[in-house]
């Protein structure tokens, strides 16, 4: 089997870059490093098996060499992260939509099953307290740039379907819940990595209001088995799953847990919500999934606690000094 992955010098792709090569499978992966790096890489590069593809997956003379021979295609490229998508929303906007469109334009040649990495974002301000496929969505103003993430996500999903519609495209969707762990970084607002940095180097870990919103972080070497387990799951085309574990835990416990894995003596900063507010940035008070369906079609369950996950990081951190 032969696969792309975009987004392959990522925090994810270059895990399940990792994962697919132990398991036979031949890879082509694409990536202009804006935010992943080649550094990510090292294990997998020098494979027989491997070729790396540089630049922007909007372009589509470079996409359509990528995927050529491709049984499936595995979408991971995008503009991610809270704080990148303040800083640039019409590049996070044009990169997801139109990535997606050149991806799935040229899957109409090429024919492989298209698993399009979505997020969790798409349930928008989420109406109720476990988000599950079924839900709808619920987005806030388009005066706010923090909305306009999710939209590009929502709309990725809608561009699949509509492809399977209307060309016979085979596609999964998997929509990709709080995923952290080793390689991960907080330049771009990622949260974990973000408290594990400042306490290790003994400044103050911030979280936005009084830290009582929750979520649910699930390990990247699991999402990495799910995600491989949906590609070789027929019952999956068609489908919309989500990724994750179903755990919360409050971002204020978070920062707490990280303070006792590190042995830190950092402090906790509160961010008042007005503050983020201003900014355009708004919190989200829980995210949680439903996993039942990943379970019914993979029967695939996340094997690593919250403690491994703080664990990796730190491991990782330290390493890197």
């Amino acid at each position: 089997m032969h696969i792309l992955i975009t987004g392959g010098a990522g925090f994810i792709g270059s895990h399940l870059a990792e994962h697919l090569l132990a398991k036979e499978v031949s890879l082509a992966l694409l990536d202009d490093h804006s935010t992943g790096q080649r550094s990510n890489l090292e294990a997998v590069l020098k494979h027989p098996r491997c070729t790396l593809h540089e630049g922007d997956v909007r372009d589509e003379a470079l996409v359509t060499r990528a995927m050529q021979g491709a049984d499936a295609v595995v979408h991971l490229a995008a503009a991610v992260g809270a704080e990148l998508v303040m800083r640039s929303p019409a590049r996070t906007l044009d990169v997801n939509v139109r990535g997606t469109e050149v991806v799935l334009e040229t899957a109409q040649k090429e024919k492989p099953l298209v698993f399009l990495a979505s997020s969790s974002e798409v349930y928008g301000r989420g109406v109720h307290g476990v988000q599950s496929e079924e839900d709808d969505l619920g987005f806030g103003p388009s005066t706010s740039p923090r909305w306009g993430y999710a939209c590009s996500k929502a709309l990725d999903e809608w561009l699949a379907f509509a492809h399977a519609r209307e060309h016979g495209t085979r596609v999964i969707i998997g929509r990709i819940f709080n995923t952290t762990g080793p390689r991960q970084v907080g330049d771009h607002g990622m949260v974990l990595p973000r408290f594990v940095r400042a306490a290790l180097r003994a400044e103050p870990l911030r979280v936005h209001g009084n830290g009582a919103q929750t979520r649910s972080f699930i390990h990247v070497l699991d999402t990495v088995e799910a995600i491989a387990r949906l590609l070789e799951c027929p019952a999956a085309v068609g489908e919309v799953v989500n990724i994750g574990r179903s755990e919360e835990i409050s971002i204020l416990a978070l920062a707490k847990r990280v303070l006792g894995h590190t042995a830190s003596r950092s402090t906790i900063e509160h961010i008042p919500a007005e503050t983020s507010r201003r900014e355009g940035y708004e919190d989200l008070p829980r995210r949680r999934p439903a996993t039942a369906k990943l379970l019914r079609l993979t029967a695939f369950e996340a094997q690593r606690d919250l403690d491994r996950i703080i664990t990796d990081c730190v491991h990782e951190q330290r390493a890197r000094g």
